[in-house]
């Protein structure tokens, strides 16, 4: 489980920083290349940080939900296991 924890966040990073993922839609893209007119860049930085956060939050939630109940079914699991070890060392 921690080499997949691990894979997971190197691969997250290599998404993040790739200069691909820094894409915008139209409306965004139009409302920076006026603003660059202006001489203004801050709103394009802006923007690309807000897209990315709104792309990487849902997979880090599902990820989170996902680790928590692998986490509590594998604690599950091991309960069984005992028990079911104990009623066979009782019969």
């Amino acid at each position: 489980m921690k080499k997949l924890l691990i894979i997971s966040i190197l691969i997250l990073g290599f998404i993040m920083l790739g200069s691909e993922s820094w894409a915008q839609c139209a409306m965004c893209r139009g409302s920076v290349e006026s603003s660059m007119g202006n001489g203004r860049n801050n709103v394009g930085v802006g923007l690309n940080t807000g897209i990315m956060f709104l792309f990487v939050m849902p997979y880090l939630l599902v990820a989170v939900i996902g680790y928590l109940w692998y986490r509590r079914s594998k604690k599950y699991q091991q309960e069984r296991n005992f028990i079911s070890a104990r009623v066979k060392q009782a019969l």
